[in-house]
């Protein structure tokens, strides 16, 4: 903001000097010799030409009753031109000062419309501002798209995704119901509408969400949000095994050094851990023979819920406690509980392992995480609740974790 009220005085030195040129001469009185009038230049001729008669008089070109009409004909056009007043520099002077005060309005009134209409005032606002004015931009152009072309499906999916990207839910929700009718059986419409439905329904995926996701499976087997929903709505109904296979199939179809692969590749240990009863193995690891976890190979505390937050959350909700390398990445130990369960002492150790290649007893530190997944969805959402520790020795005993901030 300080930067916008600089620019905008600097705006008004500018004007103001650009004034200072034109202004003064258009105010400025002339000098007295510039402003004789009409009258004033006639009584000086009729003063001359009075001289010339008397001169001709003297000298005998004119007779007595020549000079004495003349005359009274001389004086009767002087008061003649004595009546009219007349001063013809007010008018001008006048005329001066108004042209001023309107180049006085219409200057910086003009400046400043120019600027609005060729300049970039968006680039006065900070940067977070803009961001918003740009998405609102592109809500207004797709919003006008569909209303000149209201048959037009791919606006309003296009549409429906911008919604769900502000988190603007039951609009999002109404522009794929009606991308759905205007075209059924499109899978990234049809899995969109699932998660606006569910979303709009305390995130249960169960009824005609989940009758949409498998449907749009069946046409596209890779439909990236198709899988992730589909596990998600398998971990809501404890069907681990079925969790695990759909996020087993959607982790082949993401970069593997995306932050969301690693959040996927997390949910389908968790799921297969879940599963088995036991340490989960991703794509087909196993357990290397005779492998066993060195004593010290731990990590073991109490996960407590901040007195605060507790009035936010159910007994029933459930709580996700992950063990990893400093560094990130996948965890090397979880375990999952309830809310119910707090406050909770735990020990993470090997055995809890979610692969075999990564586990406590190779990290000489760790970083906790516990969270509290309303939506029993293991990568997390906005609202859920977490605690974190950094740098927690492997071996550790005693260690207190809270969960105690909303993710946002």
């Amino acid at each position: 903001m300080n930067s916008t009220y600089a620019f905008w005085a600097l705006a008004a030195v500018f004007v103001a000097v650009a004034l200072a040129f034109l202004l003064p001469p258009l105010l400025r009185k002339r000098p007295g010799a510039a402003h004789a009038g009409r009258s004033s230049i006639n009584i000086a001729v009729y003063r001359d030409q009075l001289k010339e008669m008397e001169a001709d008089h003297r000298n005998g070109l004119l007779s007595d009753d020549q000079f004495a009409a003349a005359k009274i004909e001389l004086e009767a056009r002087l008061a003649q031109d004595a009546l009219v007043v007349e001063d013809p520099v007010a008018p001008a002077r006048r005329g001066g000062r108004v042209l001023g005060g309107v180049l006085a309005v219409l200057v910086p009134v003009l400046a400043v419309a120019l600027y609005l209409q060729v300049g970039t005032p968006d680039a006065l606002l900070p940067a977070a501002v803009r961001g918003e004015h740009d998405i609102q931009a592109m809500i207004d152009q797709v919003e006008a798209k569909t209303r000149s072309e209201p048959g037009n499906v791919d606006a309003w999916a296009m549409l429906a995704r911008t919604y769900a990207a502000v988190g603007r839910w039951q609009d999002a929700l109404a522009a794929y119901d009606k991308a759905n009718t205007l075209k059924p059986n499109v899978p990234a419409v049809m899995t969109g509408y699932a998660e606006a439905l569910a979303v709009n329904n305390d995130r249960v995926l169960q009824g005609k969400p989940m009758e949409l996701i498998l449907k749009a499976l069946e046409i596209d087997p890779e439909d990236i949000k198709g899988l992730e929903l589909a596990g998600i709505a398998s971990f809501q109904t404890k069907n681990y095994a079925k969790a695990a296979d759909y996020f087993g199939r959607l982790l082949k179809l993401v970069p593997p050094e995306s932050p969301y692969a690693q959040d996927i590749a997390q949910a389908a240990q968790e799921a297969r851990r879940l599963a088995q009863g036991g340490p989960a193995h991703l794509d087909n690891l196993s357990e290397p023979s005779g492998a066993k976890a060195a004593p010290t190979a731990q990590v073991a505390g109490r996960l407590e819920l901040a007195p605060a937050l507790k009035g936010q959350v159910a007994p029933t909700d459930t709580v996700f406690l992950f063990a990893r390398g400093a560094g990130g990445g996948a965890p090397a130990a979880a375990l999952r509980a309830s809310v119910g369960d707090l406050p909770l002492d735990f020990a993470l150790t090997d055995a809890m392992a979610m692969s075999a290649d990564n586990r406590l007893s190779n990290l000489k530190e760790v970083d906790l995480v516990a969270r509290i997944a309303k939506s029993g969805d293991i990568k997390g959402a906005a609202g859920d609740l977490e605690g974190h520790l950094a740098k927690v020795k492997v071996g550790a005993k005693g260690v207190k974790l809270v969960i105690d901030t909303v993710r946002k």
